[in-house]
Order: C-alpha cells, then sequence, then structure tokens
C-alpha cells in the first residue's frame, strides 16, 4: 500500500466513508470505458466518471447501503451526460428561434441571411447552424441532432452547395 492509499483509506474512515475507497478502485475503470464508449471522448468521459463519484462519495453513507452503488454511479453518471446533450440542445433551439426585434436582426445582412437559411430544408439548415455558427464539431451537433458525423457533414455539403448561388447572387 503506497503512501496515497493509505492517506485515503485514513480519509476514507473518518469521513464514515468506510468501503468507499475499494468501491471506488474497483468500479473507477470500468465506469470511465462505459463513459467513453457512451461519449467518444476520453476527457468527457473522465470527467462524467469522476463527477458520478465525487457525487456518490458525498452521498456514501445512503449510496454504500443500496443494494447496487455500481447502478447509482452509472445511473448519475449516464443523466450528467444527458443533461448536457438537453443543454445542447436547448440553446440550439433559442439560437434557430428568430428573436422579436434586435438590432442585428434589422441589418440587411442578417435579412439576407436569413432569408437564405429558409430556403433549407429543416435538417440542412440545423446542421449548418449547428456546425458553422455555433461551433459544435460534426460529432457534437451529431449527438444534439441524434444522428451520425456523417450524417452531419453529408447535410452541412448539401446547403453549402443550395446556399452557394444565393450567396454569389448577394454579393453581385
Amino acid at each position: 500500500m503506497d503512501a496515497m492509499d493509505a492517506m485515503a483509506e485514513q480519509v476514507s474512515s473518518e469521513a464514515g466513508l468506510v468501503g468507499f475507497t475499494d468501491f471506488f478502485r474497483t468500479e473507477y475503470g470500468t465506469l470511465l470505458r462505459a463513459m467513453y464508449l457512451l461519449t467518444g471522448d476520453r476527457y468527457e468521459a473522465e470527467e462524467l466518471a469522476q463527477d458520478a463519484f465525487v457525487k456518490a462519495c458525498e452521498r456514501w453513507d445512503r449510496v454504500g447501503r443500496m443494494g447496487n452503488p455500481t447502478g447509482y454511479v452509472y445511473r448519475t453518471a449516464v443523466n450528467a451526460h444527458r443533461s448536457a446533450l438537453r443543454r445542447i440542445r436547448s440553446s440550439a433551439r433559442r439560437a434557430l428561434t428568430p428573436q422579436a426585434s434586435d438590432p442585428i436582426s434589422e441589418s440587411d445582412d442578417r435579412d439576407r441571411l436569413r432569408r437564405a437559411l429558409a430556403t433549407l430544408p429543416a435538417n440542412q439548415r440545423e446542421a449548418i447552424v449547428l456546425v458553422e455558427w455555433l461551433g459544435l464539431s460534426d460529432v457534437e451537433a451529431g449527438r444534439v441532432l441524434r444522428i451520425s458525423p456523417g450524417a452531419v457533414r453529408v447535410r452541412i455539403s448539401r446547403a453549402r452547395t443550395s446556399l452557394r448561388p444565393l450567396i454569389e447572387r448577394s454579393r453581385s
């Protein structure tokens, strides 16, 4: 047992977390791999796994007595991931919903852009706005739209092809 393990054991026992250290050692790697498979991103997976174990640690007096504490950390991590996707989706919807009246909406460029985007099918418009305007990657946009990253790229390519003549006409 190295110094870190000894210190973790001491903190665990002093804080009433007997058993948490062993639970963490046993389950963290598996949860991390599962979150990586869910997200496709190592750093996001680490964040989700760590946050789930922090919540379990904070509630260990109850979680440790549960019939399935492993299920608790998995459920916590998956719910955190779903909440993040909901926030992204909600932000995208707000960004795509026309605002009543603001100084920018009065500009000619904004009007031309809105008209050009209105010519696109909704699925292409959503993809191009998420990637080009909000700066999401094709993977992130795919998660929001619940489609594959390849499908996002296809929609963006088709949208650009449709918009190109409109943009060229407005420049001349």
